[in-house]
């Protein structure tokens, strides 16, 4: 199935490319939760040589401060969860996982913005298609150090672009207040 067909192609390319972009050198990758073909093959387009998949238990398990890029594509993120997710992410980690729209549950994004922001320098929301996720990063800012070089030259792509990237972090400016204080930007 070609990726157009696929109707996960937004989901896919945007909870790859957001986070592998705005990381300058990522090596080492935990994706968890369930994923498709389509998914793995948006990571392939990185040429990564150390991509780990699996459920929560892949972050339990692990015993090294070591991992550059978490990727959670289903589950949801409590406090245990990221006690853990920050005792493996190098200093210079990033975190991107899945949460609710505003509009849906504003209460609900407000407390994944809250609790990743108490472990990330930066917690910012981003919204693509009916999907809205959060980046948390240790070091690197989603839009001002998105790696251009990367971004740009990205091949077969059906939704993520640079532009769509950059846009994918702003809101309505009725949201964007409420969220300020909130999400760390």
């Amino acid at each position: 199935m070609s990726s157009l067909e696929n109707k996960n192609y937004a989901f896919n390319e945007m909870m790859v490319h957001v986070p592998l972009c705005s990381h300058r050198e990522p090596k080492n990758i935990l994706v968890v939760g369930s994923v498709d073909e389509e998914f793995k093959n948006e990571i392939g387009k990185h040429s990564l040589d150390n991509v780990e998949y699996g459920d929560n238990s892949i972050i339990t398990s692990k015993n090294e401060k070591n991992i550059d890029v978490i990727i959670i594509s289903d589950n949801s993120v409590d406090a245990e969860l990221l006690a853990n997710i920050d005792r493996i992410l190098k200093d210079d980690g990033i975190l991107s996982f899945k949460s609710v729209a505003f509009n849906r549950n504003s209460e609900k994004l407000e407390s994944d913005l809250t609790l990743a922001g108490s472990k990330f320098w930066i917690s910012m929301p981003f919204k693509f298609g009916h999907t809205t996720s959060i980046l948390a990063s240790k070091k690197y800012h989603p839009v001002a150090d998105l790696i251009l070089q990367v971004s740009d030259l990205l091949d077969d792509l059906n939704y993520y672009s640079t532009e769509v990237h950059s846009a994918a972090f702003v809101f309505p400016a009725n949201i964007h207040r409420k969220l300020t204080g909130i999400a760390k930007r």
